[in-house]
């Protein structure tokens, strides 16, 4: 896809995940150490994913669990000061993820000049958060109202923790999407963060919508990135750079390297 390489810079791009910690209201929050704390370890494992050669970052506030599907408006202020205090740092392109909530992932990008949101934004599912609905017209919008239409939509349409209501395959569900929703990517997961996608649906995906770009979102090691990028135009990366691929820890800016360097590899004949 073209418009991947002029953003990213590269084919089959990686995108690293910035998990930032609990944000204020949230039940994890760091109420001693405060938003400094926040940004004190964003800072951190932005410079060592940067440092060890991803393609660009996405900040989510991956540590607000449990997730909601509508975010108090403090949330997604709170994480737009803690980019805000990163953006002398950040040397990649970049993305935001307010999970779960499309609307306030296209108000922080707007805010943050981000030039593309990952979210959950078609479909009806049941999942550990509820019944959980969305409303692909009102995101897309949303865009437009926040004059933010240079900003990509990467649609999740196996979304962690949940099923998806109603008795279709995904490949129809692929096409289905792909047609009423243009998605710019759409991004195919396992069960949770760090569970690897399965090859079989990321390739009957990729199949059904051979003209849309199709992301690996969750799972990629170096035991099997070569695979998922002989499918997927791109990845979504997160637990596998964190110290001992523990998704609570910090980036280790060693795996990264190591992970890069497969890539890269990689690249070169897929």
């Amino acid at each position: 896809m073209e418009w991947i390489e002029k953003m990213f810079g590269t084919p089959k791009p990686i995108i690293a995940m910035c998990h930032l910690h609990a944000m204020p209201g949230d039940p994890a929050y760091d109420g001693d150490g405060g938003m400094e704390r926040v940004v004190e370890m964003g800072r951190g494992d932005l410079r060592a994913l940067q440092n060890g050669g991803v393609d660009a970052v996405m900040f989510s506030n991956e540590f607000s669990l449990p997730y909601l599907t509508k975010v108090p408006a403090g949330t997604t202020a709170a994480m737009a000061r803690v980019i805000g205090e990163l953006m002398d740092d950040i040397r990649v392109p970049f993305g935001v993820n307010v999970l779960w909530d499309p609307i306030a992932s296209i108000d922080l990008a707007a805010a943050t000049g981000a030039k593309f949101i990952r979210e959950i934004m078609s479909g009806v599912y049941a999942s550990d958060f509820g019944l959980w609905n969305t409303n692909s017209g009102e995101t897309a919008r949303h865009r437009n109202f926040m004059s933010a239409g240079h900003v990509k939509l990467f649609y999740n349409i196996v979304p962690e923790a949940a099923s998806y209501l109603g008795n279709r395959k995904i490949g129809d569900i692929a096409r289905s999407t792909q047609f009423n929703c243009q998605p710019d990517v759409i991004c195919v997961s396992g069960l949770i963060a760090g569970a690897e996608t399965d090859t079989q649906v990321l390739s009957e995906v990729k199949k059904a919508v051979p003209g849309t770009a199709v992301f690996c979102n969750t799972g990629c090691r170096p035991d099997n990135i070569e695979k998922q990028l002989e499918i997927a135009d791109g990845a979504v990366v997160g637990t596998t750079f964190k110290i001992g691929g523990k998704f609570t820890n910090a980036v280790d800016q060693a795996r990264v390297k190591e992970f890069m360097d497969i890539v890269k590899g990689c690249r070169k004949w897929i």
